[in-house]
């Protein structure tokens, strides 16, 4: 039960101030700074160092201003294309048809704004325990908000050119080793005012019980953001509990006084086109967006192939048995989306994605290559 000082919503002076101590822990924990690789082409040591130690770390100015105007534009179209005025409407608010209704998967994951549609229930196999504090939104608030946007590869050009980003992509090689594989790619809209939270968890699913189990076996996530990200609206983590095992998350929150303000949680505070990397056991969850600012976030994530070879999909693609053929299959997207990348910005250079080095041919980013490979391509995601 929340008490009325732990009112997570940010005309609360007391969530201002766990805001602000918050953020002045996170910038004192030195895992912040520009993609930077060593002499021999290696992530920066103290870089994977500073990402082992804390289960994240905050890349600076990875996407510039003309890349970051280009997609606000698109996700703007986007997000006017959503059901409305409730999340089972079959058109958008202007009476068109709502973009992605013909797709396999609804790309349109909505829910009553400020709620925590998850928390507390047994959706995702049930990985959020606890349900946050839900702010009662004002009067004239939609019925239902986009907080989830899925698919988005087919969906949005430049989320599929920022997906095949060289330094990213180099990170990814770095961390998960150089035949990596995808996991899903979802757009997080947190509209001022609107925003519903995310329940504190831990997305790994399968690979706690495995007697090779280590800190980075069930891969980590990207979040590229479009208009920055604070403690109001972003993301919180509790540094270090990627090397934990499975936390229990509801005895921990019984042992804070039933609050989910955690004392050594901390916000990851990022600027217009920062992108953080977060392991995906690492604890995390963010609050309702009663705050003034947008955040709109581009996320994926990569596996460490030896992680889903021969697994079953339990979170996404659920049920689906990861022979080699599939992995094969679903990883196709990384050297199209090489390729739109390269076509958009000529002068960068070029990553090599080892699995399909020798292939560019196949996947060059045209229209109807792209649409062999992107049309309904998360029925076959990765989720473990």
């Amino acid at each position: 039960m929340q008490t009325a000082q732990r009112k997570s919503e940010w005309r609360n002076s007391e969530f201002r101030q766990y805001c602000a101590e918050g953020k002045k822990r996170a910038l004192d924990l030195g895992n912040r700074g520009p993609i930077r690789f060593a002499s021999d082409g290696q992530l920066a040591s103290e870089i994977l160092e500073a990402y082992e130690r804390c289960g994240f770390y905050v890349f600076e100015n990875v996407v510039g201003e003309e890349e970051l105007t280009e997609c606000r534009s698109e996700i703007d179209e986007l997000l006017q294309r959503a059901p409305w005025p409730r999340r089972d409407s079959k058109t958008d608010r202007q009476g068109r048809e709502a973009l992605g209704l013909d797709l396999a998967i609804n790309p349109w994951i909505m829910t009553r704004p400020l709620s925590d549609p998850v928390g507390g229930t047994a959706e995702n196999n049930g990985r959020h325990p606890v349900k946050m504090y839900e702010p009662e939104p004002a009067a004239n608030s939609p019925i239902h908000v986009p907080y989830l946007v899925a698919g988005c590869l087919q969906l949005l050009p430049s989320f599929l050119r920022i997906f095949g980003h060289p330094g990213i992509l180099r990170v990814a090689e770095a961390i998960n080793g150089p035949d990596f594989t995808p996991f899903t790619e979802v757009l997080f809209v947190k509209e001022p005012e609107l925003g519903p939270s995310v329940s504190w968890h831990q997305d790994g699913q399968i690979h706690w019980d495995n007697p090779d189990w280590n800190p980075n076996i069930h891969g980590f996530n990207v979040q590229v953001q479009l208009y920055g990200s604070t403690p109001a609206n972003g993301v919180w983590v509790l540094p270090g509990t990627h090397s934990e095992g499975k936390v229990d998350i509801a005895d921990r929150i019984r042992k804070n006084n039933g609050s989910d303000w955690f004392e050594d949680a901390v916000p990851l505070v990022c600027a217009p086109g920062d992108a953080f990397i977060t392991n995906r056991q690492t604890v995390h969850g963010s609050f309702p967006n009663t705050s003034k600012d947008r955040r709109i976030t581009v996320n994926f994530g990569f596996h460490r192939y030896s992680s889903v070879i021969g697994q079953t999909g339990k979170l996404s693609g659920a049920g689906n048995v990861y022979t080699d053929d599939y992995i094969r299959q679903r990883c196709r997207c990384i050297p199209l989306a090489i390729d739109a990348r390269i076509q958009r910005f000529p002068e960068e250079e070029r990553y090599s994605y080892q699995p399909f080095m020798g292939l560019e041919e196949e996947h060059r980013y045209e229209p109807d290559t792209a649409r062999d490979i992107l049309t309904n391509y998360n029925l076959r995601d990765l989720g473990i």
